[in-house]
């Protein structure tokens, strides 16, 4: 895969692997738009790289991406890769009920419901276009449940992306849109903050920062490798 040159949206790209990404590419030569729903971070990241695009959008809201989806076709339609990134992680204890649940962001509309419905949306505009990818960005935990059963609906949604990947990686080879799953293991970053200081898991022998991580994971989409495990 080429790594320079490209039109670039990625998904929850204020902060964690996001931004380094959104960094990454954006020194190789690359057109960036980052998106996410903090806009003080957003301007964080904006003044740090200054060419780079960046649109508040809670991918969780239909309207939100639909706006997205708009700003994109209107203002860059060369675009050729999506990262579909954005996710959350909570810790819900399912012995009460709906409770846990309910009080929080939503971690089915968040990591699962949006990267569907935004890869369906841009298909249409990456079709048939030089180095047209899609990533996805799932977890490790999608394939270990027994070391989570703290976050079971973030496993789930996980899981749940890794199988679309695989079957929207055979639909659109017709469309000469390469799909890619990126598969983190336990990566140092803001991902359920509260959790991880509850466990005492902010930072771990067995974990990887960020920037190595995306360093390695892009080395790897190089080499046209479309599952990548670390």
């Amino acid at each position: 895969m080429k790594m320079t040159k490209n039109t670039i949206l990625i998904t929850g790209a204020a902060t964690g692997i996001g931004y380094f990404m959104a960094k990454y590419l954006y020194k190789r030569d690359n057109t960036v738009i980052i998106c996410g729903r903090r806009e003080e971070r957003l301007a964080q990241v904006k003044k740090e790289l200054p060419e780079i695009h960046s649109l508040r959008c809670d991918v969780a809201n239909p309207d939100d991406r639909n706006m997205l989806f708009k700003n994109i076709s209107d203002n860059f339609p060369q675009i050729n890769i999506l990262i579909n990134n954005a996710g959350i992680q909570r810790d819900i204890d399912l012995t009460k009920g709906l409770y846990d649940f309910t009080h929080g962001d939503n971690e089915i509309r968040i990591n699962l419901e949006a990267p569907i419905y935004l890869s369906a949306m841009f298909t249409p505009l990456l079709s048939n276009k030089e180095n047209a990818t899609i990533v996805n960005i799932s977890s490790g935990l999608a394939f270990m449940v027994e070391r989570a059963t703290g976050m079971p609906v973030y496993c789930a949604t996980k899981a749940g992306l890794h199988a679309f990947s695989m079957a929207q990686r055979a639909q659109l080879a017709t469309l000469g849109i390469r799909v890619v799953e990126i598969i983190p293991p336990m990566v140092e970053s803001e991902l359920n903050i509260e959790g991880r200081t509850k466990r005492n898991m902010l930072k771990a022998p067995f974990m990887i920062s960020a920037d190595d991580f995306v360093e390695k994971a892009f080395a790897k989409m190089e080499q046209d490798i479309d599952e990548i495990r670390l």
